[in-house]
């Protein structure tokens, strides 16, 4: 596995080189085939592999194994980015109203709650308009180096954990987070922007030798459109939506950056009146539900639950 060896030789310029490569490829090819809308692929009762489930991530599954309810139904697609990514933040919604243990004062239920709101007024800033009905593409959405097999000299030589994959908006197509070692929230600017350049160059490179290589109708190029998204910023705003632990703290620091300069303290005094009818009602059931949750949590790790 790449994770038994990354942290190590990471800065080892021949082996990185040999993985951004290989990576590079990968995921050229499995761009390279335009698909007809955002799904996931399942094989029916006939035997034929069909685009007609929906998107299923890890991070969907989990939220549902958490009992919160994603409101996405087994046989959704979407046929353009906006509705794709509306039922993406009703998810995240739901995480907030539905998780026990969500917020842990006033202020944090008020910021979660503003960010919300503003990912989903802020949504056409990011993607393209002339990109909402496609292409979309194939992506390996747990790219996790766990998941990478790699040979002594980093060539990539199998992917395992495939059952996340699915076909996604051109636009969220994401190099890894982890290539500084860092978590999706904790993740240093610069320090990922110099990775992100040799990866990015490595992958230009290989798309031009690959000649007829665009992707879609119109002969798009993976590599113009990933470093398009980091200058615009959609890459933070998608890693946003794919990561319900890491959304407020992704858009704190990297998102309403863009938008302001000065990220006033009144954010979670005024926005969150736009997320929800009655605040301030909700802010309270969610202050109920930690306390309740807090209980629980206490009572199931002492000896004589009357003594608690």
């Amino acid at each position: 596995m790449l994770s038994n060896t990354w942290s190590d030789k990471q800065h080892d310029v021949k082996l990185r080189s040999n993985f951004f490569r290989d990576l590079s490829r990968i995921l050229l090819s499995i761009s390279r085939k335009p698909l007809l809308r955002i799904g996931s692929f399942v094989i029916d009762k006939q035997g034929y592999l069909t685009l007609s489930n929906r998107p299923l991530s890890m991070e969907l599954q989990e939220l549902e194994n958490e009992r919160i309810p994603t409101d996405v139904g087994r046989d959704y697609t979407y046929s353009t980015v906006e509705s794709y990514v509306a039922d993406i933040l009703g998810i995240h919604d739901n995480r907030l109203r539905h998780q026990p243990n969500a917020v842990n004062n006033v202020q944090d239920c008020g910021y979660q709650m503003s960010a919300l709101a503003v990912m989903r007024a802020i949504t056409p800033l990011f993607f393209r308009r002339d990109l909402r009905r496609g292409p979309f593409i194939f992506m390996l959405t747990d790219l996790h180096p766990s998941n990478i097999l790699v040979d002594d000299q980093w060539r990539i030589t199998c992917l395992v954990d495939l059952e996340w994959a699915c076909s996604r908006p051109i636009q969220m197509t994401e190099l890894p987070y982890w290539l500084t070692n860092k978590g999706v929230d904790e993740i240093d600017v610069e320090e990922y922007d110099k990775l992100r350049q040799e990866l990015i160059a490595i992958m230009s490179a290989e798309e031009s030798d690959n000649l007829g290589g665009g992707t879609g109708r119109t002969s798009l190029r993976l590599s113009d459109i990933i470093e398009q998204n980091w200058t615009t910023g959609t890459f933070w705003y998608s890693l946003a939506l794919s990561s319900p632990s890491g959304l407020f703290r992704l858009f704190y620091d990297h998102i309403h950056p863009l938008l302001s300069k000065n990220c006033s303290e009144e954010i979670g005094e005024v926005l969150p009146f736009y997320w929800v009818k009655d605040a301030g009602k909700f802010v309270a059931t969610k202050l109920a539900d930690r306390r309740r949750y807090d209980k629980e949590l206490q009572l199931a790790f002492v000896a004589n639950p009357e003594d608690c």
